[in-house]
């Protein structure tokens, strides 16, 4: 039978080799499965993979994907290096973008310059505080946070849904679940005119360096590591374990938060009930596919916005469903757990002795 045996000393280069590895173990197991739907299999694996950077505005619309992917993604490895496993990010990428979309709704005619901040600050506030109550819930009463966090994520959703169905629909929308669109001041600032490419994409190398630095240069990020790689070790020095759940499901929080801002102001231009394709879920896979480290992070985000724009491709050239981009992302993590679970274990083959016989 298979076994598997811890090795005494894991693998350096394959442990940052292995995301490559994963990648193109996927883009064989896909292009197997695109053949078995008769699709030719390198048309539509070039298709999904390579033909949208050369697609006019290709590179702009991966940035504009990006941006959250890499702030969320960044949030997460954080949070993941102190074995505080938040979920659901979905949710707070959610709620920060309804108070930032709130905000800009109630002050149609205030300026840029007092607006966009406060839309910031709205939107971490949002994220941190549906955070927060993740956090609570696990140090009070010990819930995990994986469900509980996952679970608050569909709460938000349907939150989203009744305000722009209800309170916040706009009166001359003609029915439609969605909002009246923003003012020009709300939706902030723009790298060039006249384009989608909003502040966030500048932001977001910033917050990942940041984060980098807070990691692997300070006490705290100290703090984190020790929490997630030896809890009793951490306790033994004093560190709080509750003080660091609270901090890492905020800093998490505020960073969806601030996604969801971005989003629904820089892109979107107003709250609908389709304003994430799930790119709190896919933050998971950027964050693990970054191997935990901000830095890797950034490429990370890139591929998996990547992956959005190769289904919108592969939709409109080949006829395939929206729903390959969450299959290639699921293969993806698949096969990046796959190769991190050999790179920390050997696999053995031991053959089964019969009642009595030897060992």
């Amino acid at each position: 039978m298979l076994k598997l045996q811890p090795r005494q000393s894991p693998s350096p280069f394959w442990s940052w080799a292995s995301p490559i590895l994963a990648l193109g173990l996927t883009a064989f197991i896909a292009g197997g499965i695109f053949a078995f739907m008769g699709r030719p299999p390198i048309l539509t694996v070039y298709t999904f993979l390579i033909s949208p950077l050369f697609a006019p505005n290709g590179i702009a619309s991966l940035a504009v994907k990006a941006a959250p992917l890499i702030m969320m993604g960044v949030g997460l490895s954080l949070a993941y290096k102190a074995n505080v496993w938040n979920i659901g990010t979905e949710g707070q990428f959610t709620v920060g973008a309804i108070f930032a979309g709130a905000l800009a709704l109630a002050l149609p005619d205030a300026p840029m310059w007092v607006i966009f901040p406060a839309e910031m600050l709205a939107g971490i506030i949002g994220g941190i505080l549906y955070a927060l109550i993740v956090a609570w819930l696990r140090t009070s009463f010990n819930a995990n946070e994986i469900l509980t966090s996952l679970m608050l994520a569909y709460i938000a959703q349907y939150l989203l849904i009744y305000l722009v169905t209800g309170p916040l629909r706009d009166p001359m929308g003609f029915g439609f679940p969605q909002t009246a669109l923003f003012s020009d001041e709300a939706d902030g600032p723009r790298i060039i005119a006249n384009t989608n490419l909003h502040f966030g994409i500048l932001l977001a190398p910033v917050v990942a360096a940041a984060a980098w630095m807070v990691l692997g240069h300070t006490v705290l990020g100290f703090q984190l590591r020790v929490l997630g790689q030896a809890p009793r070790a951490a306790k033994f020095a004093g560190f709080s374990e509750g003080k660091l759940v609270w901090l890492a499901m905020a800093i998490s929080g505020g960073l969806a938060g601030l996604s969801g801002m971005f989003e629904v102001t820089g892109t979107q231009g107003q709250l609908s009930t389709n304003i994430s394709p799930g790119y709190g879920f896919t933050a998971i896979i950027v964050g693990f596919l970054g191997r935990l480290n901000p830095a890797g992070v950034v490429p990370a985000g890139l591929l998996l916005a990547l992956t959005y724009l190769g289904g919108d491709a592969a939709q409109i050239n080949l006829g395939l469903s929206n729903s390959i981009t969450g299959i290639f992302q699921g293969i993806l993590l698949f096969c990046l757990l796959g190769s991190d679970v050999l790179i920390n274990n050997r696999l053995l083959w031991r053959r089964r002795v019969a009642a009595g016989g030897r060992a």
